[in-house]
């Protein structure tokens, strides 16, 4: 059985422990007790160097906890060196969590039902199908009041079957490991957490989103979230520099410039319509009916996608029997369009051609389109359709 430091002591850096057994050929170590924390309840593992060793990964299985070294370590005593940083900053995410999960409780009774704490970013679900931003913006504001108060975080071990207040029931027996945040919180949790609720530091919730019936905050405490809201200023900055305006004059602008962008994209549609025309028409009248009194053209556009060819096939088709063959080489496609009266069944006839090559396509009885494997097989396709 391994002693977990943690338990009772979040800020011991550093420890002396004895190995008592080795696996992986000295790169899996057990020892008879550790400060480091193992990935559990949602919060991952320290790092940090045992005997001067990297840790790469702390595993909980069950009695005892496995340090996965970056190489192997000998028998016998071992100092062991836990990131500070790394640690801290989890405590500051777990606490953190304990706190804005009471506080939701408290102001709107919604209930966490499941955490992840991330590399970069955690997030708690919450037993409810809606969450508005005012209420979002309330225990945001409520979250970081306790902060400040600095709130005294205890913890403390006490039997399952007398443990009372409880935010969220255990279903554990025996004793229970309990973290308790002063007039506000009380759980049961095996995780390293911070002495007061000034050193969670500023707790921000980044976004809410629906999964299944519930609603998922992201979150981020401390050190993340100065470092995130630094990030976020520096990219308002950087944008409002481009527009030449202030960060506080960026949503107009951009709604302006987004009602733009949307007229300016409708009237190169209308321009590219009446120029796909123009151009069928033209074509149109270039092209020798055949015996059946059907005009039929084959355009070719080099290093021009297939869907740049489907406004002229469709405005081609929309003259009187007419047959409108297209290829384009990247990658290699062909476009068939055919008149209601020309006869033709564009899908049908396409999708058999494209069969006997290797390709794939489909469409409807005037518009149909597919690409083959390469220019071999595009020609015998456009060939076949020629005749």
């Amino acid at each position: 059985m391994t002693e977990r430091l943690y338990y009772t002591d979040s800020y011991l850096k550093d420890f002396d422990a004895f190995v008592v057994e080795r696996a992986d050929d000295g790169r899996r170590i057990y020892l008879d007790r550790t400060a480091f924390y193992p990935t559990s309840g949602g919060q991952r593992f320290d790092t940090g160097r045992l005997g001067g060793i990297e840790v790469t990964d702390v595993v909980d299985e069950g009695e005892r906890i496995a340090h996965v070294l970056a190489s192997p370590l000998p028998d016998g005593p071992a100092v062991g060196q836990v990131d500070w940083s790394r640690r801290f900053d989890h405590m500051q995410q777990h606490t953190g969590q304990h706190l804005l999960s009471a506080v939701l409780a408290d102001l709107f009774g919604y209930q966490t039902i499941a955490v992840h704490f991330g590399q970069e970013t955690s997030t708690l679900d919450l037993e409810t199908s809606k969450l508005t931003q005012d209420q979002v913006e309330q225990a945001e504001e409520r979250t970081n009041q306790i902060v400040v108060e600095n709130r005294a975080v205890e913890m403390s071990f006490e039997d399952a079957e007398s443990a009372a207040g409880l935010r969220k029931p255990s279903d554990r027996g025996g004793t229970l490991r309990l973290i308790t945040i002063r007039d506000i919180d009380r759980s049961a949790c095996g995780g390293t957490h911070v002495r007061a609720t000034g050193e969670i530091g500023a707790v921000l919730i980044r976004k809410g989103e629906r999964v299944r019936k519930g609603i998922r905050l992201e979150f981020l405490c401390g050190g993340r979230a100065i470092r995130r809201a630094r990030a976020d200023h520096e990219l308002l900055v950087q944008l409002a520099s481009g527009f030449t305006c202030s960060a506080q004059e960026l949503p107009q602008l951009v709604e302006a410039q987004r009602r733009e962008l949307k007229e300016a994209t409708s009237a190169r549609r209308e321009l590219q319509a009446a120029l796909d025309l123009c151009r069928a028409r033209e074509l149109y009248l270039g092209a020798a009916p055949d015996a059946a009194g059907i005009r039929k053209v084959v355009v070719r556009e080099t290093g021009e996608p297939l869907e740049a060819l489907r406004g002229l096939a469709q405005a081609y088709a929309s003259m009187r029997m007419a047959i409108f063959v297209g290829t384009a080489t990247t990658p290699p496609g062909v476009v068939l369009a055919a008149s209601p009266d020309a006869g033709v069944d564009a899908a049908g006839l396409l999708k058999g051609l494209l069969a006997t090559v290797g390709g794939r396509g489909g469409g409807s009885a005037t518009l149909a389109q597919g690409i083959v494997p390469g220019r071999p097989q595009l020609e015998a396709v456009v060939a076949s359709l020629r005749a």
